[in-house]
């Protein structure tokens, strides 16, 4: 009776941790349309903020599996909320000298410090309890993970995207003291949430540090990588993660620069309905006191709130159908609303590629537990692996991006507005993957 005691303490307590690190990545996406305005960069050039994100997860996640395997899931858990900590401080002199260089290096450490908690938290859930319902577990976890991100883009909209950024033409014709004024304005908009982010996630290492959680970390073979990567159907695990983080970042990423190019927010702003909608998405603030981005990134919010209500949803229907049937059927219909979004316009686009959200809910955390299946021992090990496979949030939003770049301007240079609905293709061959990979596991 105790045992299961302390596995549902530890599961709350862990539920902390999945909603911190989502509403942390999501913020950073915000960030990306702010940085883009801030230093004029094209939209590959402004992708490399994920792509120094996510490729730290690469980087990272094989010796977040190796000091795991000497330190324990918990004292694991507490060095990745110090390093998340430390990472979200750098974003003070980011903002206060506005060096693109210092926001990547704050980037990459922060994703370092989630890379950490991924390889912990994502295994650790899957074995408090029956092996047959880890995936049912695991989706009701990263719900709250979900939940972080859906209060995320209200934060971006509200502190990130709420004022206009000049160019550098009209800082130019600012005088010196106006000049120290706008930066300092700028900084600020910045460095509050981050900062105020890393005093909780202090705390939250303070926490954790003294709380007693039940050690479940199986001692590893020394061949354990070697059996791992010549395990055909674990690395298709690997290959559908990366595909799937590849895809889900993509579109949070460009979903303010998507709906730009959809040209919406006149409609917004004469529609009852939607800007009554976005006025509650930003907390009952008056659309016309916000910038146009701020009131385009408040309907971020229904992205990933689609993703939080699905997997809910899809805890619950796990216990009627195998985890892989449910994995199939979401791939596929996230595939059309792809479809609908890129062949259609105006709010009609809008609205099918924000229910993406909602079918891309519970991919990360089923294939997560799926490729984990059967693996026992070799699961810190196989986890490592699993997060590495999250470097496709640094690859593929970079491809969107680069194609974007390359189809949104005509031959003299003018925007064409088009770029994103045909960079947006790429990610029909992401899910049709995932479809693939949960065909293929249908019976699990």
């Amino acid at each position: 009776m105790s045992n299961k005691k302390d596995y549902t303490s530890a599961f709350a307590f862990l539920t902390t941790l999945f909603f911190m690190w989502g509403f942390i990545t999501v913020l950073v996406d915000a960030l990306v349309p702010r940085l883009k305005d801030v230093f004029e960069l094209s939209y590959g050039q402004s992708i490399m903020v994920q792509f120094a994100f996510f490729g730290a997860f690469f980087c990272f996640a094989i010796p977040s599996s190796f000091l795991l395997e000497k330190i324990g899931y918990q004292r694991g858990i507490v060095t990745g909320l110090i390093v998340m900590g430390v990472a979200c401080c750098l974003f003070y002199p980011a903002a206060s000298y506005r060096q693109f260089w210092i926001f990547i290096t704050a980037f990459f450490t922060l994703a370092a410090g989630i890379t950490l908690l991924q390889v912990a938290a994502n295994p650790y859930v899957t074995l408090l309890g029956d092996e047959k319902t880890a995936s049912s577990r695991l989706n009701l976890s990263q719900a709250f993970n979900s939940f972080g991100t859906l209060l995320a883009p209200i934060a971006g909209a509200l502190f990130l995207l709420s004022d206009s950024v000049m160019s550098s033409e009209g800082i130019s014709k600012l005088s010196d003291s106006d000049k120290i004024t706008y930066y300092a304005g700028e900084a600020l908009t910045v460095q509050e949430p981050f900062l105020i982010i890393a005093g909780v996630l202090f705390t939250l290492a303070a926490i954790f540090g003294f709380t007693k959680l039940p050690s479940l970390l199986q001692k590893a073979p020394k061949d354990g990588y070697s059996k791992l990567l010549s395990n055909k159907r674990f690395l298709l695990g690997v290959l559908a993660i990366f595909m799937y983080v590849g895809a889900e970042v993509s579109i949070g990423s460009f979903l303010v620069n998507y709906f730009q190019e959809l040209d919406v927010i006149t409609t917004i702003k004469n529609s009852d309905f939607l800007s009554s909608l976005s006025s509650f998405l930003l907390i009952g603030k008056d659309i016309s006191e916000v910038d146009a981005n701020a009131i385009l990134g408040s309907f971020v919010t229904l992205y990933w709130g689609g993703a939080m209500i699905g997997r809910f949803v899809g805890a619950l229907l796990m216990r009627f159908i195998s985890s892989g049937k449910l994995l199939m059927a979401f791939g596929i219909l996230a595939i059309a609303m792809i479809l609908i979004s890129i062949s259609s316009s105006g709010t009609t686009a809008m609205f099918a590629i924000l229910a993406v959200g909602l079918f891309n809910s519970i991919m990360f955390p089923t294939i997560f537990s799926l490729a984990l299946d059967g693996l026992d021992n070799l699961k810190a090990q196989a986890s490592g692996l699993l997060v590495m496979g999250i470097v496709g949030g640094a690859f593929i939003p970079k491809l969107v991006g680069t194609i974007a770049d390359a189809f949104g301007t005509d031959v003299d240079g003018n925007t064409t507005g088009t770029g994103l609905s045909i960079a947006f293709l790429v990610l029909l061959l992401c899910y049709g993957y995932i479809a693939y990979y949960g065909s293929s596991k249908r019976k699990v």
